[in-house]
């Protein structure tokens, strides 16, 4: 059997009539009847009985039609459930976000559920190389991460560029907003990041810019960790404005870095010549829509 006939088989037992039921059904008497003699062959019982000008069920007949009942219903849910998924309704957003942290996926994330409130989401934190290998290895979708990377693979949409902050603990606090490169010369650094990914490529470049050697004495991508070094005196850090915004009350001096050439940019990436299942398209169709 299959579900077509178990949809014949309702529809007989509902109208209690062969006539009616292929009047519900579109179609004409004698192949009902031979869909239901199939199915009473195939099953080895009877399924009907005549009672008069009407059919009743045998006790064979209304177990089925529970089974019947139950089958189409799931199957109908089953196809609904799967158009939502194809056209975005429903699935799941799988998206990486830089170790750094993003100021604008929360709110992205409201919006987001907003339109598409059946959405679920698989967020992955990382460092912006790995997450563009998890996007290559086809882990994630998307991927919210820091620029400079190299980016021919990927298709990428920029969301904001930052200035960046210098972080110093209480004891060794500065009274000024605004500070220089040349002024953290000689200054024991911490960088949010390690070698040869994005955030520390920027600002060795922009020291070299200015013709100055940084004196770096950590680097921890970990922030939390980050900032209770900072807090104890270990060390200032350099950190986009987006970590100045994971300081707790008071508890830090952040002062703005004056120079140009110090600026963090972050972008979404996805899979060039890859599809994009419904729900990614959306979330890229969402961002495109607000930067327009």
């Amino acid at each position: 059997m299959d579900i077509r006939q178990l949809k014949y088989f309702i529809a007989i037992v509902e109208e209690r009539k062969i006539s009616a039921a292929a009047q519900r059904l579109h179609m004409s008497q004698p192949p009902l009847s031979q869909q239901l003699k199939a199915m009473e062959d195939e099953l080895g019982t009877r399924l009907v009985e005549r009672s008069g000008k009407t059919l009743e069920l045998t006790a064979s007949g209304k177990a089925l039609y529970r089974y019947a009942l139950q089958m189409t219903q799931l199957m109908d849910e089953a196809v609904s459930e799967v158009m939502e998924v194809g056209k975005g309704a429903k699935g799941s957003l799988n998206i990486g976000i830089n170790t750094l942290s993003s100021v604008e996926l929360p709110g992205l994330l409201h919006r987001f559920k907003a339109r598409y409130p059946h959405v679920t989401y698989k967020i992955q934190q990382n460092e912006s190389s790995r997450l563009c290998e998890l996007v290559k290895n086809r882990v994630l979708e998307l991927a919210i991460i820091r620029l400079p990377l190299e980016l021919d693979a990927f298709s990428v949409i920029h969301l904001h560029t930052e200035p960046f902050y210098c972080l110093t603990s209480p004891k060794m606090r500065g009274s000024g907003s605004e500070v220089s490169l040349s002024d953290l010369q000689d200054v024991p650094l911490i960088l949010p990041s390690t070698e040869g990914l994005g955030v520390h490529y920027t600002i060795h470049m922009a020291f070299t810019a200015r013709q100055l050697k940084p004196n770096i004495v950590a680097e921890c991508s970990d922030i939390p960790l980050l900032l209770q070094l900072v807090s104890s005196g270990f060390g200032s850090a350099i950190v986009p404005e987006t970590v100045t915004r994971q300081i707790p009350g008071g508890n830090l001096h952040a002062a703005k870095i004056t120079d140009p050439q110090l600026t963090g940019a972050t972008g979404l990436i996805w899979l060039k010549g890859h599809h994009l299942s419904a729900t990614a398209q959306h979330f890229v169709e969402l961002i495109q829509e607000e930067r327009q």
